[in-house]
């Protein structure tokens, strides 16, 4: 495996760690109090090229590879965890899904203004009763013809009031199970379409997070992805893919953290020296340091073995549960380090702590990732 970053990554990183550095970072903690989006930030990264960055250029997009998007992410995620997750859903899931199992047509007419950030597209899966559970749909898309007949409700859904694109997992025949499911392109503007409350949540509270409604929609059946009875098996292909973006938005959290910490440590002192003299706090940035890079390494091995087109499952799936666990432990540190500050907002780390959580649970919560992993490991 080649440890050495390109001359083009080195690039794309920088650019992401300036743009979050100088325009993130103003107005983080009042968009968290907020719960405000950043809808002229996110606008700015579609200009920068960060909201597709993997859609080949034909279609407006970087053409650029996953470990060049992992890097864009964890500087992302450093300053602010509401527009990474924002860049994730709609790379990750929305773009490459599009990209990888979509028609000609639905590529022509959606991706560039996808990929340009010109729209935004959300993925709708989770519903009051079908969260890790994925094979339990109760939105229904009943076969009319020439089009389906939608109708259910969907929980959870980042870019939920912010999208104008939506991909819909519903259930067309309940007798085949799993295998009965389909994925369905749905326009913001459908008539019975309708958006629910925005959640009040303890972490990433700027990210867009709403529950959706849906009333006897008509979708086409041009607006299918995939086969009929293929929507089961697109929601998890992409979700395999958008685990390594949880993953890199994990450690840009954890990361965050330990440059803040290491900072205030350098700058604080206590009995007459610097934080950073203290044995005690030099072993806790040790630590730190070393579940972070831990994580960066499993980042970096599953988007290697994405961009060769060979099986990344079980490495998606450990770089979420380890990532995710480490942004935990990491951020909790980073409070401790900064001991009354931390617990208060103007130092950051209290909010990074809360956006920390949040990783353990979408798109697969740390104890679905066991069952994959162990799954890949049994077979």
């Amino acid at each position: 495996m080649n440890f050495t970053l390109t001359e083009e990554h080195l690039a794309v990183q920088e650019a992401a760690r300036e743009f979050a550095q100088k325009e993130l970072l103003p107005g983080v903690i009042e968009r968290d109090e907020e719960q405000r989006f950043p809808k002229e930030q996110i606008g700015q990264m579609g200009e920068l090229g960060f909201m597709g960055m993997m859609v080949d250029p034909k279609y407006s997009g970087g053409g650029m590879d996953t470990k060049s998007y992992i890097l864009a992410m964890e500087e992302i995620s450093k300053i602010d965890a509401s527009a990474s997750v924002c860049m994730s859903v709609n790379n990750s899931l929305v773009c490459w899904g599009i990209e990888q199992y979509g028609t000609e047509e639905q590529k022509e007419k959606y991706l560039s203004r996808l990929a340009t950030g010109e729209i935004i597209g959300a993925f709708c899966l989770s519903e009051p009763e079908a969260g890790s559970d994925a094979t339990s749909q109760k939105t229904t898309a009943i076969d009319q013809g020439d089009h389906y007949l939608l109708n259910g409700t969907k929980n959870w859904i980042t870019n939920g009031n912010s999208a104008s694109l939506y991909i819909i997992i519903a259930q067309t025949d309940p007798e085949k199970g799993y295998k009965g499911i389909n994925a369905l392109l749905v326009d913001r503007e459908s008539e019975g379409f309708v958006v629910g409350k925005k959640e009040n949540k303890m972490g990433i509270r700027a990210s867009d997070t709403h529950s959706l409604m849906f009333t006897d929609i008509k979708v086409p059946k041009a607006n299918r992805i995939g086969e009929n009875g293929f929507g089961f098996k697109f929601a998890m292909s992409v979700l395999n893919g958008g685990r390594i973006g949880i993953a890199a938005q994990a450690l840009g959290i954890a990361s965050g953290a330990l440059e803040f910490a290491l900072q205030y440590a350098q700058e604080r002192k206590a009995f007459g020296k610097a934080l950073t003299q203290h044995q005690g706090i030099q072993f806790k940035l040790a630590d730190m340091a070393t579940q972070i890079e831990a994580a960066r390494l499993l980042c970096l091995q599953a988007a290697d073995l994405k961009d060769q087109g060979l099986p990344y499952s079980k490495q998606s799936a450990m770089a979420k549960l380890f990532a995710s666990q480490v942004a935990m432990d990491v951020t909790t540190e980073a409070v401790q380090i900064h001991g009354g500050y931390g617990y208060v907002k103007e130092y950051h780390v209290e909010r990074l702590m809360r956006d920390a959580k949040i990783t353990q649970i979408y798109e697969g919560t740390s104890e679905i990732q066991r069952i994959v992993i162990s799954r890949e490991l049994i077979q």
